[in-house]
């Protein structure tokens, strides 16, 4: 069962990375991870999104909707989950860390519409995981969303250093730049696979 558990968290993390691999919520990718700490300030907020999401949801999932034959709502009743969750996030920070908040700008918000987290509470379905396989998926996932933000964030402080041709600046470098480092990640699907094989 522990092995089992560390290979969903790695697998997670490296070889189905929300962001480098699935293109599950590019949008904070691409808006925060231009300063590490809020890059960090934003996955922290994402890794507890994403464990809480998926504690509160699993129990209604199960022993609300499954029982009732209600499971075509279960993308209405995750999303309404989750807002409250990033209402409660989002109030904590504004009261406790006014400075991550206020660098968070509208990005904070927007974790209700993160499709990763979306994405890992539909995932812990769609895998058939119980409850400890479903927290350890979203904090593994959690996890990789930060490696991904955190690793974009050191690529994205070095490309301001760099003399960049001017039709390339902004938008255009920052996405030929994503797209190298979720190259970086396709060596990882075989890895993971093989240490636990």
């Amino acid at each position: 069962m522990a092995k089992e558990l560390v290979f969903i968290f790695l697998t997670m993390i490296f070889a189905q990375n929300f962001i480098l691999q699935k293109f599950l919520g590019i949008c904070p990718f691409l808006g925060v991870s231009k300063k590490l700490n809020t890059a960090v300030g934003m996955s922290l907020a994402v890794i507890f999104v994403m464990a809480l999401s998926t504690a509160v949801t699993y129990p209604i999932n199960k022993y609300l909707l499954v029982k009732n034959d209600l499971e075509y709502l279960q993308t209405i009743v995750f999303i309404l989950v989750i807002a409250a969750l990033v209402q409660m996030v989002e109030i904590i920070l504004k009261k406790y860390i006014p400075s991550l908040y206020n660098s968070l700008g509208i990005y904070l918000p927007l974790i209700t519409t993160n499709c990763a987290v979306l994405g890992v509470v539909t995932l812990n379905i769609d895998n058939g995981y119980n409850f400890m396989q479903s927290l350890i998926c979203a904090v593994g996932g959690g996890v990789g969303f930060m490696v991904a933000m955190v690793m974009f964030a050191g690529v994205r402080s070095r490309l301001e250093s760099c003399d960049i041709p001017k039709f390339l600046k902004g938008l255009p470098i920052t996405l030929i730049a994503a797209s190298l480092v979720s190259l970086s990640f396709l060596g990882f699907a075989g890895v993971v696979d093989n240490i636990f094989a």
